[in-house]
């Protein structure tokens, strides 16, 4: 009675037809915003640290005296 051939064709046309017609007037690839523009990672802070200084062979008194 009702076992009927199904043919895949027909209902799979009747599926692409709407997505067919879209691409007819918005043209192919279809148009689509370009993702967002990935933000720059946060800059990570480094500690300097303070070169002690070092009283050379060839310092004047004067300067070994400091400040």
């Amino acid at each position: 009675m009702l076992k009927q051939k199904l043919n895949w064709k027909r209902p799979l046309f009747y599926l692409l037809l709407p997505i067919f017609l879209v691409m007819v007037f918005l043209g192919f690839p279809l148009p689509v915003a370009p993702p967002p523009a990935a933000k720059p990672a946060q800059e990570q802070t480094a500690v300097v640290k303070k070169k002690k200084k070092r009283i050379g062979l060839f310092v004047s008194e004067a300067d070994r005296e400091g400040p």
